[in-house]
């Protein structure tokens, strides 16, 4: 299990999924993440840090956003 960095791009509150830049990187973008139903939808703003863990660092679909911040 892997915790990056990232920084939100969108977000979806009908299927609470997000687009998630990595930070580190202006190419890697993550696209329907799912996101942690503890997390507001209010919070999930574009450009809003945010946590991501990544079960399986070799498989990209298998990641969760699990915390925003400042």
């Amino acid at each position: 299990m892997v915790i990056k960095k990232g920084v939100i791009k969108g977000f979806s509150a009908t299927d609470y999924r997000a687009t998630v830049q990595l930070f580190g990187s202006l190419a890697v973008w993550l696209y329907s993440v799912p996101v942690a139903r503890n997390i507001a939808a209010a919070e999930m703003l574009s450009g809003r840090k945010c946590a991501v863990i990544f079960f399986d660092e070799d498989n990209k679909d298998d990641a969760v956003v699990v915390a925003i911040y400042a």
